[in-house]
């Protein structure tokens, strides 16, 4: 994949995530604890499903905020190389996360 289709994908993610946290900002909304309203099973089911968005949200901005460092370094070419050991990371996996930072080695060690 050239530098041009890298882009292109990772200006798609990141569109996509945009738009997914228009909605996931509404959801992350404090719930309303008016017991007239609804019961409190109810407002359990809601406040566990707040938490769940704000999480949601925690993720999808961290997401993008990587989505932007593969931006930055595409622009430099640092795109496609191991923050850890300056190999390149192989294609393939780039194209399952096109933001990955780390070989599929460096990754693993970092795991154990």
């Amino acid at each position: 994949m050239n530098k041009n289709q890298q882009r292109k994908t990772l200006l798609a993610l990141k569109q996509t995530l945009l738009q997914a946290q228009e909605t996931g900002d509404q959801a992350e909304q404090t719930v309303e604890l008016d017991q007239s309203r609804v019961g409190r099973l109810s407002r359990m089911d809601a406040m566990q499903a707040q938490a769940m968005s704000k999480e949601t949200g925690r993720r999808r901005r961290q997401k993008l905020i990587q989505i932007e460092a593969a931006l930055r370094r595409l622009e430099g070419d640092d795109y496609g190389f191991c923050q850890d050991c300056g190999e390149e990371i192989a294609p393939a996996r780039l194209e399952v996360d096109p933001a990955v930072l780390l070989c599929i080695d460096c990754a693993s060690a970092r795991e154990l």
